[in-house]
């Protein structure tokens, strides 16, 4: 059975903790490395978590001690993560648009590598020859994902080196004696069908012929996660099973054996978490009613920013008779979660659940309007623990100077 917290746990820790309140179940983010280990059981496969996802080190700590690796995108998760205990070996290093001080303090580290610009990779050839592998991001052209924004591996995105611009790679490996040691693509999140990960898998093997030191080729993540109640994700367990095959047959042809690599970051903590918000008013214009709850994009801004669907529960009155709602928040923005929502009746002082609320929710929260973050909460082995303190007023000014 699928692990969830009950709606009564969940009023407890409301209750508890207060709200708004992150939430997020240990047991839940086991599940689904788990799942991705017995679906790739047949390749020589290795997971680093997306640390952008959620950074809180609880989280980083639980997936390290699940044998996870981890990928960061800045030096900051870098020192994150080796905080939490992860050992270099099983850090990635994945950053784009940084200056190359940057990419020197990660060697510094001892942390893979993972270069998407043609300027950097130049400049550290130059300078460290074959002493420190390197992988390289390419840009597979491939346009994927359940939105634009998240979309990273189309012709006008920022990320990777284009395929088209491998022959530069090539001269720079020569003339600097670089060793790239793996290939990296990432064509987005939300990814529903398995085909676009074999067609990305088709180009990064024809990609392995120009470069024969690659001991792995990295196909980012994706993987979709359902939303809606009959939603589809990612059909994990058959990709794991036709990434064996085209390994294999490529194993047969070129006597070459590679590892892959994948970063799922949603996939493993966005069904863990759950975010309870408050009631305050239940408002009647002459087109709508609003439920007005105690929180706002300055606390879940995926809604707003990505048009992301988060279902909704009324459950302090579960049985209530149904009715339509457009849910939103209380900043001086147009700050909706749900336009015309059926929910159970929902009344002031009803405590409201968003759920897949793991993955880029806290992370992407401000101090929007002066409100305050909200506290996180794990679940683990039936106990809630307080893993992050609500925002308090002295923090608004903690890093202000006053002059005046």
């Amino acid at each position: 059975m699928p692990q969830q917290l009950s709606k009564e746990q969940l009023i407890d820790i409301a209750k508890e903790f207060g709200t708004p309140v992150y939430i997020y179940h240990a047991e839940k983010i086991e599940e689904q490395l788990n799942e991705l280990n017995t679906a790739f059981k047949n390749c020589k496969a290795k997971f680093f978590y997306a640390a952008k996802a959620l950074t809180n080190i609880n989280i980083l700590k639980l997936l390290n001690s699940l044998g996870a690796g981890i990928d960061c995108v800045s030096i900051n998760e870098v020192k994150l993560a080796l905080k939490a205990g992860f050992t270099p070996d099983k850090i990635l290093f994945t950053p784009n648009c940084v200056d190359f001080e940057e990419i020197e303090a990660g060697k510094a580290l001892n942390v893979h590598l993972n270069i998407d610009n043609i300027s950097i990779l130049e400049r550290f050839g130059n300078k460290y020859g074959n002493s420190y592998p390197v992988c390289v991001r390419l840009n597979p052209h491939i346009m994927a994902g359940g939105n634009f924004k998240i979309s990273t591996g189309h012709i006008d995105s920022k990320f990777g080196i284009s395929i088209h611009q491998v022959r530069h790679i090539e001269r720079i490996i020569k003339s600097t004696k670089l060793k790239v040691n793996g290939l990296h693509m990432h064509t987005g999140s939300e990814i529903k069908d398995t085909n676009v990960f074999i067609a990305g898998l088709d180009i990064m093997f024809e990609m392995a012929e120009h470069f024969k030191d690659i001991e792995f080729i990295d196909l980012g993540s994706g993987f979709k996660v359902p939303y809606y109640d009959d939603d589809v994700r990612t059909d994990v367990h058959d990709l794991g099973k036709r990434l064996a095959e085209a390994f294999s047959k490529f194993e047969k042809e070129n006597k070459r054996k590679l590892e892959i690599w994948f970063e799922p970051g949603k996939f493993l903590v966005s069904e863990a978490g759950y975010f309870i918000v408050k009631a305050n008013v239940v408002k009647q214009t002459t087109a709508t009613v609003f439920a007005g709850v105690n929180s706002g994009f300055n606390h879940l801004i995926r809604p707003m920013f990505y048009e992301a669907y988060h279902r909704i529960e009324n459950i302090s009155n579960p049985n209530g008779a149904e009715r339509i709602y457009t849910v939103v928040g209380n900043i001086c923005e147009t700050d909706t979660f749900a336009w015309d929502r059926k929910l159970h009746e929902v009344r002031e002082g009803d405590y409201l659940v968003f759920y897949n609320a793991g993955a880029y929710g806290f992370e992407m929260s401000s101090n929007f309007n002066s409100r305050l973050k909200p506290a996180e909460v794990l679940v683990k082995d039936g106990k809630a623990h307080l893993i992050r303190k609500r925002d308090e007023f002295e923090d608004l000014l903690k890093n202000q100077v006053e002059v005046l």
